[in-house]
């Protein structure tokens, strides 16, 4: 199922008529935009108000900042050898590459659509995303962006206020706080049903977006430095918060849903900082797009390791 949206977004060019292109581009922004803004806040709503909130669910947003740093790290330890030869922009596209992912519009449709997992665990990887990898985009990335990227044009003060009204205000974040206080209150059958069923429809334009994303991406340039990022991402830290999990006595669908957030493709959010702060763009691409393609194949892997109890 996840394939086959993802192979609609990807055949968002269609018939190859004259201006296709842009006119994919421009449903694509315009549905990234509506997602953003309504889409996703609204479907969060729901799922929040069914999900199940109770357990040692504080673990979530700790096991993301953990990944996170362990990322910055595993980057920081590989870049000792190679910072003569790396310009300090490029070293920070790596560095982002190999923390953040993407663990809200590929993350948590991944967790709903799977059977194992479902809206049952979906609280789980909500607070990894809300409260680990949208703070630590917008926070730690922020600063990492600006340590090695050119200097912004608005002024230092005036950035972190910026960034942090950013973080306030990001819907997805409002959306769970939303869904928090409406807990206790009993919606009408109707309501419910029918906010669910937009939920789900939200979640498959998700995925529908995640292709269409993905095909105006034009460079795959710098493989070999992207190669290694997404390997730091994508299969050592899953693998190390695997065992970690497993050592403090977390096991099955709740060790499950924190390791397939810790191994999500990294975070288009790294292209907005790339931009923003003037990073290597190529790299910030390849990245994005390599470990995307990768998620096919290491998706099986952790779902067979790490589903047992």
């Amino acid at each position: 199922c996840i394939g086959m949206l993802g192979r609609t977004g990807l055949s968002s060019n269609w018939l190859g008529f004259p201006g296709s292109r842009r006119l994919a581009a421009q449903t694509a922004a315009r549905l990234g935009w509506f997602l953003f803004w309504i889409g996703v806040p609204l479907s969060i709503v729901s799922f929040v108000h069914r999900a199940d909130l109770s357990g040692p669910i504080f673990w979530a947003p700790v096991v993301a900042w953990l990944a996170m740093l362990m990322g910055l790290a595993c980057s920081q330890f590989w870049l000792r050898s190679h910072r003569q030869h790396w310009q300090r922009p490029r070293q920070g596209s790596f560095t982002l590459a190999s923390m953040l992912g993407n663990t809200g519009y590929m993350g948590l449709p991944v967790v709903l659509l799977l059977p194992q997992l479902g809206t049952d665990y979906f609280g789980w990887a909500l607070l990894y995303d809300a409260l680990g990898t949208l703070f630590g985009s917008y926070g730690l990335g922020v600063v990492i962006a600006a340590e090695f990227g050119g200097t912004p044009s608005v002024p230092k003060p005036g950035r972190w206020r910026q960034r942090l009204l950013e973080v306030v205000r990001n819907p997805t974040l409002l959306g769970f706080g939303v869904g928090v206080v409406l807990r206790p209150v009993s919606w009408p059958p109707l309501l419910d049903n029918t906010l669910y069923g937009l939920a789900w429809g939200i979640i498959m334009l998700s995925l529908v977006l995640m292709g269409m994303r993905l095909q105006q991406l034009s460079s795959w340039q710098n493989l070999r430095p992207a190669a290694i990022a997404v390997s730091i991402k994508m299969l050592l830290i899953p693998v190390v918060v695997g065992i970690v999990l497993s050592l403090v006595g977390l096991s099955g669908p709740t060790r499950l849903v924190l390791v397939l957030q810790a191994g999500m493709p990294c975070a288009f959010a790294n292209l907005v900082l790339a931009e923003a702060y003037d990073l290597d763009r190529g790299l910030t691409v390849t990245c994005v797009g390599l470990s995307s393609v990768l998620l096919l194949l290491t998706l099986p892997i952790w779902l067979w390791s790490f589903q047992g109890s």
